[in-house]
């Protein structure tokens, strides 16, 4: 009897048993792989918090999941952001320090109870403040419409304004003088600017108002939506962490400004 022929054959018997287990094998090891991956990984959106795209309108569920404390912070201003910033409120030769500004995130509600992501460039001196100052006025959903930096409108105040956004640091003088602001410094916070305008009567008796599209706030024993008032929560948590108030000015308002 030749044996070689027996063997080789009884050698390949061997490997065509063994090979359906390893295949089995390989499926296994390649479903528990999939197991390990998170499901619709591939698929998923990207987060609204991505970026932090400031006038983004995001749900109380994505709140949740994202982490309420997460959207409350003051950061050393970033590349990206100086990059807006330059040439427009920070222009060529401001002297105030790069390193002295933050960026401030936080989000607001809308008077439609909508939530928005904000942004504001301040000093550090008071970011920690307006950190706590828009962190409550976000639980207790006082509305403010916006929170945009200047740049995006072209650091014109009046457009700024007239959009009825809230905004902080912005070298440039006060309206009408050649004084520089405490927005030159980031040391003013200016909230809902069109409901809550700057008023001064010149000496010919004419009114300046600013924004001059905010003369039907003028009256403030009216009721509108995103006014100011002495004793309302904004104006009350702004006091409290030491700011002042251009409401309380004589002679001229300022209905929308706390500084320090």
């Amino acid at each position: 009897m030749n044996i070689r022929p027996a063997l080789i054959a009884f050698g390949c018997c061997l490997l065509a048993a063994a090979m359906p287990a390893c295949v089995g094998a390989n499926r296994a090891d390649t479903k528990a792989a999939a197991l390990l991956e998170p499901s619709g990984a591939a698929d998923a959106e990207p987060s609204p918090f991505d970026g932090w795209k400031a006038g983004t309108e995001v749900s109380a569920e994505q709140v949740e999941a994202y982490g309420e404390e997460r959207c409350f912070a003051a950061e050393p201003v970033s590349d990206a952001v100086f990059a807006r910033m330059r040439g427009k409120s920070y222009p060529d030769g401001c002297p105030i320090k790069r390193s002295d500004l933050r960026y401030v995130r936080a989000l607001h509600c809308d008077a439609a109870g909508s939530i928005r992501l904000g942004e504001m460039v301040c000093h550090k001196q008071i970011a920690d403040d307006l950190v706590d100052i828009f962190r409550e006025l976000y639980r207790q959903k006082y509305p403010i419409e916006r929170m945009i930096l200047i740049d995006d409108y072209g650091t014109d105040d009046e457009t700024s304004m007239r959009a009825n956004n809230s905004s902080s640091f912005c070298y440039r003088t006060i309206a009408g003088s050649r004084t520089v602001s405490k927005h030159a410094r980031g040391m003013a916070v200016d909230i809902n600017t069109l409901y809550n305008p700057y008023v001064r009567r010149r000496k010919n008796g004419t009114l300046f108002v600013q924004p001059a599209t905010a003369t039907p706030y003028i009256d403030r024993a009216r009721a509108f939506p995103y006014k100011i008032t002495r004793d309302d929560l904004c104006c009350r948590l702004f006091r409290a962490h030491g700011f002042r108030w251009g409401g309380d000015w004589r002679g001229y308002k300022d209905y929308q400004h706390f500084y320090k």
